[in-house]
């Protein structure tokens, strides 16, 4: 019993041992993005796989640009749209992500439920995005925060959004602003207008279902609200 209660003790503390090293080797990865645009994240690897396999075929769309590249309107409108707080938090709006929860237990209580909605940051979004599967696990969101922190800490909000934007999704194999820009509205991103920006904005929680319905009248109302909102954002 001594014997196994040891061995037992032994592979508990060779996974914790792994298990640290596994995060360390995450952090330094991320320590070197100040200075290195990362080749791809793991979503868009597991988007790779999900689509080949469907169709034997790769259609992608990705060109890394500079932050300075971007429309300010495309910064503006994406802040002002995921993460209106993105300037001054360290990485996670408790409040935000508080106002969320309590969102969320309305529409469960309620007749007729509403989509559930989230209070991730940019910032852990792109944590997510970078290095994590998309479970929805306490070891997953444990792992989200490590990294957001390590973002936070490694890199300026600058940088964070630059990584950010020639990452993010925007639609079936397009992936960065500069092939969203060049898809939906055949121009530069550095090109984009006020109302192009709110636009692209909008299709970020769901780009594969707006990309299929480009007149919806969600996607016009709600392009309009962010573009009045796009004035008061304060760009890192």
């Amino acid at each position: 019993m001594k014997r196994a209660l040891a061995v037992g003790l032994q592979l508990a503390a060779l996974w914790a041992v792994c298990l640290l090293a596994l995060q360390l080797f995450f952090v330094v990865r991320i320590a070197f993005m100040a200075v290195l645009d990362p080749q791809s994240t793991s979503f868009q690897r597991s988007e790779v796989r999900r689509i080949v396999a469907q169709t034997g075929e790769l259609p992608w769309r990705q060109q890394w640009v500079g932050i300075e590249q971007i429309s300010d309107h495309l910064k503006r409108a994406v802040i002002a749209s995921e993460d209106s707080g993105f300037s001054e938090h360290q990485g996670v709006d408790w409040d935000a992500i508080e106002k969320a929860w309590e969102r969320n237990q309305r529409s469960e209580s309620s007749a007729a439920p509403a989509k559930l909605v989230g209070g991730s940051t940019i910032t852990q979004q792109l944590a997510k995005n970078l290095l994590l599967s998309g479970e929805r696990t306490v070891l997953r969101k444990a792992q989200e925060l490590v990294f957001t922190a390590a973002l936070e800490a490694f890199l300026s909000k600058q940088r964070i959004l630059e990584i950010y934007l020639n990452s993010v999704e925007w639609g079936e194999g397009i992936f960065g602003a500069e092939a969203a820009a060049q898809h939906y509205f055949r121009t530069d991103a550095r090109r984009l207008t006020a109302v192009q920006a709110a636009r692209l904005a909008v299709m970020l929680p769901a780009p594969k279902r707006f990309e299929k319905r480009p007149r919806s009248p969600y996607l016009a109302g709600r392009s309009a609200a962010i573009l009045a909102r796009m004035p008061a954002v304060v760009l890192p």
